[in-house]
């Protein structure tokens, strides 16, 4: 009797286990890696890679990008259609779509909100309000009526934020916005397609005091589920009200090859829920990958071995487990940042350019990208009208030159140079590995290089506060146009603005505020050259290589395209298991 009891136990152990396996492999939950912390909700402080993977599947804007075709195309999403451009492209006349809900939220009181004109103009005066400290502020600096006006009288008084009035920002009616720019300003678009410019309504300001950096509320397909700082999985469920969206019938040739319209005229979003692992560990990333407990994965530096055989392709253990791979060139980039405020690096160049010279890019790009990266010889990006292909850097590997500017610099061989403090932007093995190349390059100049180790969040508020001396830095563009490279540079973005370099340079901010207003022509590309001779000159940043990457993909994943730009993808996936 005991062993029959013992037997029919363990045959419903083994049931229950099928059962749990079947009910996890089956669920509508697609899982992500985060290969870092989530500084912050807030989509006036979103400004990095790991925050917008999660902020953009929430928040929306006026406009988007069309997630099929290529080159890249702005398409309304908040908007009903493409602004009425007016007064000499000074004026734009928006059409807000009706009856677009906000995720529910204790602020509404147990009310339906939908979303109003004014909500954008309260986010847009979040841009301007100096207590937020927006990384977006760049966007609108100088370009709307009456903004600059508003930021000064504002202050940090709440009250004043709430009561002042923007001349430039309008709302004749709950679904119309007007917008009264200073001068034309051919990027306005790509900034409305950007989650600085969300709408946010003025009960959220007041209930959560202007401090929306826990809180998520959007007009997303997913919403936030439950939250606590520190907590290694993040949670967003579908959002049942969300307005009506569809997946796109239309896509460039790539898009047909790879079988991504099937889904065309489809009601989106498809999952159910997005749960977001928190991992910053490259080898938890991997082995959750290959056991399927994450859905697809930007293949780290240090698996590339493993995943990709001599002939740039798919290793065959990976094809037998019914893993795709998707290659991708990218919008981002990588160089080498000096603070040029710093007393020791800011006024003398010799020495920057001996430490230009002193390290051998060619084998850092070998060892951190398998030669998959391709070796920058710009400060722009290819794709980006006005880019040269046959442009070239004024320095190379050459340790006897870098010696030479060593003597140049006051410190021959070394001698009375203070160790330099090279910043890492994170805890993973790779970023260390890239540190100690650094340091191992300069030591041959008799450099000494101490290391400062950060996490990703430490890293971005040294950034914000000037503190790095020495450091990696990159961009992720946010639209295609050269404007969006040449703004980390000019002197009116110093912190907590994205030019963390502290750069300053008249003449550069002169051409910059030409460039910034002509459309893409030859006179913006005499332009871009000639401010790029000035970045070359006074050499900031020490150009390293333009990334691509691998995504390794499951094969029960469908309609998933890599992106730079398009933030909001996670709408369009679905499973077929």
């Amino acid at each position: 009797m005991r062993n029959l009891f013992l037997i029919i136990i363990i045959i419903l152990s083994f049931v229950s286990c099928r059962k749990i396996k079947k009910t996890s492999h089956n669920e509508n939950t697609l899982h992500v890696a985060l290969g870092n912390k989530i500084p912050t909700f807030d989509p006036a402080l979103s400004y990095d890679t790991v925050s917008a993977t999660v902020v953009y599947q929430c928040y929306e804007t006026l406009y988007e990008y069309h997630y099929l075709k290529r080159p890249y195309s702005i398409k309304p999403l908040l908007a009903e259609e493409l602004p009425k451009i007016v007064k000499n492209n000074t004026r734009y006349i928006i059409k807000i779509r009706k009856n677009i809900r906000y995720h529910d939220d204790p602020a509404f009181n147990g009310k339906i909100r939908f979303v109003k004109a004014q909500d954008f103009i309260t986010q847009i005066k979040r841009l301007a309000f100096i207590p937020v400290k927006s990384n977006g502020w760049w966007l609108f600096d100088n370009k709307i009526k009456g903004l600059n006006k508003f930021r000064k009288k504002a202050g940090n008084n709440i009250e004043k934020f709430h009561n002042l009035t923007v001349s430039g920002l309008n709302a004749p009616n709950d679904h119309t916005l007007v917008i009264d720019l200073l001068e034309p300003y051919p990027q306005m678009l790509f900034s409305l397609a950007m989650t600085f410019t969300s709408p946010i309504p003025s009960e959220i300001i007041k209930y959560y005091n202007n401090n929306l950096e826990n809180h998520i509320i959007g007009t997303g397909p997913f919403k936030l589920h439950g939250w606590t700082k520190n907590k290694k999985i993040l949670k967003l469920v579908k959002f049942h009200h969300y307005h009506e969206s569809f997946y796109p019938g239309q896509g460039d040739r790539k898009s047909i090859e790879m079988g991504i319209l099937k889904s065309a005229g489809q009601k989106l979003p498809f999952l159910d829920a997005v749960h977001f692992h928190i991992l910053q560990k490259t080898q938890l990333r991997w082995k959750k990958f290959l056991s399927r407990k994450l859905d697809f994965l930007l293949l780290p530096k240090d698996y590339f071995d493993n995943a990709i055989n001599s002939k740039g392709e798919l290793a065959d253990n990976l094809k037998q487990k019914n893993i795709h791979l998707q290659s991708a060139p990218t919008l981002t980039y990588w160089w080498l940042s000096f603070n040029m405020n710093n007393p020791l690096f800011g006024k003398n160049k010799y020495l920057r350019f001996a430490i230009a010279h002193a390290i051998d890019m060619d084998d850092y790009i070998k060892k951190f990208t398998n030669n998959i990266g391709l070796k920058a010889n710009s400060i722009y990006l290819p794709g980006i009208s006005g880019y040269n292909p046959s442009n070239q850097l004024p320095y190379k590997f050459d340790i006897q030159k870098a010696k030479e500017y060593m003597v140049k610099a006051g410190y021959p061989d070394g001698k009375n140079l203070p160790p330099i403090t090279f910043d890492v932007r994170g805890i993973n093995t790779t970023a260390k590995e890239q540190a100690s190349f650094i340091s191992k390059a300069l030591s041959k100049i008799n450099i000494r290089v101490l290391i400062s180790h950060n996490t990703f969040p430490e890293f971005i508020k040294k950034s914000q506060i000037g503190s790095l001396q020495f450091w990696q830095d990159g961009w992720n563009m946010d639209y295609p146009d050269a404007e969006n490279v040449l703004q980390l540079l000019i002197s009116k973005n110093h912190p907590p603005g994205p030019n963390s370099t502290f750069y300053s340079n008249k003449k550069f901010d002169q051409l910059f505020s030409e460039m910034k207003v002509v459309q893409n022509s030859d006179e913006k590309t005499k332009l871009m050259q000639k401010m790029e001779d000035l970045i070359h000159e006074d050499l900031p940043w020490i150009m390293q290589y333009y990334a691509r990457n691998y995504i390794l993909i499951h094969d029960y994943l469908k309609n998933y395209r890599h992106s730079d730009l398009i933030s909001n993808n996670m709408k369009y996936l679905k499973f077929e298991r």
